[in-house]
This record gives structure tokens, C-alpha cells and sequence, in this order.
């Protein structure tokens, strides 16, 4: 929340705007300088507000209300880092929902990992009519992600962002594994 900082004092002090008549005047000066005193943070944010627009720059406060503002999809407990990355990228997150790219993007926000993405579908051009149809008659995804130690990812919070960014009409499966471990027969189907 914004507030009174100790110490701020305005960049335009409001004693020296009022009527000659107040100029001489002791309460009048100390009243107005109650006021600047208030005002003080009100005019440091005006003066300041486009960095409270760039995730980057903002202080985290307004970056969580950012956030819920742009529908960053976050748990509240991601670091600083990943909450500003997520504000500023939700934009694009959004618009490319439902596409590996954007699976990827989200999966690659919130754990720092590029995922193993494998999925039914597919796409062919045929000169022909009643060409086969590619892909898999039923749909099917499947992530993958490798770390280094597995039992640090949180597994329900990479479900929920796989459920969130995949397309909503397809099934999914999900899996964290080692570096070196090998893949599950689910993710061979394709």
C-alpha cells in the first residue's frame, strides 16, 4: 500500500502557492505543511506511474494487484522474480492458450524447466482426397519434465498449470523424472 514516508517532502509545497495574504500567516504555513505531508506520496506516485505499469520496476504490492488486474495465474507463494515474469508475460500466455507454445511457456514461467511435451495430434497434406488422417484417433497429451531432483517440483502446482494451459478438450497426463531417467510408456504412444 502506498502511504507517508517518513522524510518525503513534496516537490511542490503547497504554502508556496497560497494567497500573499497567508504568507505571513504561522498556522496557515504549518497547516499547509501537514498537508504536503499527505500529499508528498500521492505526488511521488503521479510523478512515477509509468514504472507502476512495468512488473519489472513496480513495488511488489502493485505488482500482485497487477496481476489479479492482467489474470496472472499465480499461487501467491512464487518468488518475486517469478511473480513479476508472470505479470509481464500474461499477455502473451494468454493469447497463445491451448498451444504447445503457450504449455510451454507457462510450464517454463512457473518451474524454470523446458518441458517434454508429446501429444496425439497432427497435421499432413494429401493431393488426394480421403487421405489417412494423422495424429491419433483419440486425443491424448503428455508432459514431461526433467529436473534434478524431482521430489522439489510440486506436483500438483505443475498439474494445475498443465490443466490451465493445455487445450481444455484434451486429456493429459503428467510426470517429473531425473535427467537420466527413462521415459514412461506413455509418453512413447507417439
Amino acid at each position: 500500500m502506498r502511504g507517508a514516508l517518513p522524510g518525503l517532502i513534496s516537490p511542490h509545497p503547497l504554502g508556496e502557492r497560497l494567497p500573499g495574504v497567508y504568507a505571513d500567516d504561522e498556522f496557515g504555513q504549518q497547516f499547509s505543511q501537514g498537508l504536503d505531508t499527505a500529499f508528498a506520496p500521492l505526488l511521488t506516485v503521479l510523478d512515477c506511474l509509468p514504472a507502476y505499469f512495468d512488473p519489472m520496476l513496480a513495488p511488489m504490492d502493485f505488482v500482485d494487484w497487477l496481476g489479479r488486474w492482467v489474470g496472472a495465474e499465480l499461487d501467491g507463494d512464487e518468488t518475486q522474480d517469478v511473480r513479476r515474469a508472470a505479470v509481464a508475460s500474461a499477455g502473451l500466455l494468454h493469447r497463445s492458450r491451448g498451444t504447445p507454445r503457450g504449455l510451454r511457456m507457462a510450464i517454463r514461467l512457473m518451474f524454470g524447466v523446458e518441458p517434454e511435451i508429446s501429444e496425439s495430434g497432427g497435421a499432413i497434406w494429401s493431393a488426394g482426397p480421403l487421405g489417412p488422417f494423422p495424429g491419433d484417433p483419440s486425443p491424448w497429451l503428455h508432459v514431461t519434465l526433467r529436473v534434478p531432483d524431482p521430489a522439489a517440483i510440486d506436483q500438483q502446482r505443475l498439474d494445475a498449470v498443465v490443466a490451465g494451459a493445455r487445450p481444455a478438450h484434451i486429456p493429459y497426463t503428467v510426470e517429473v523424472l531425473g535427467p537420466d531417467s527413462p521415459a514412461s510408456a506413455d509418453t512413447e504412444r507417439n
